[in-house]
């Protein structure tokens, strides 16, 4: 059986909102934080939707909220 495609609108984009700090956890995770553009709990940057931002996001996913923004 054949895999369904996503179909992805150029340009869309995910809203990342940090929820729990990096401190205590690896520090590849608070380099991971740093790289997304997070400074501090509950801020919220919107990033591309692409597959190199979707691995940092399964790296830090208990520390962050992700949403599907409009693109």
């Amino acid at each position: 059986m054949a895999k369904a495609k996503t179909v992805k609108k150029a340009g869309q984009k995910l809203r990342v909102t940090q929820t729990k700090s990096g401190i205590g956890f690896d520090k590849q995770q608070s380099v991971v934080l740093r790289s997304l553009e997070l400074h501090r709990l509950h801020h919220t940057v919107e990033v591309p939707d692409n597959p190199a931002i979707r691995g940092m996001l399964l790296k830090v996913r208990h520390l962050v909220v992700v949403d599907g923004a409009k693109g």
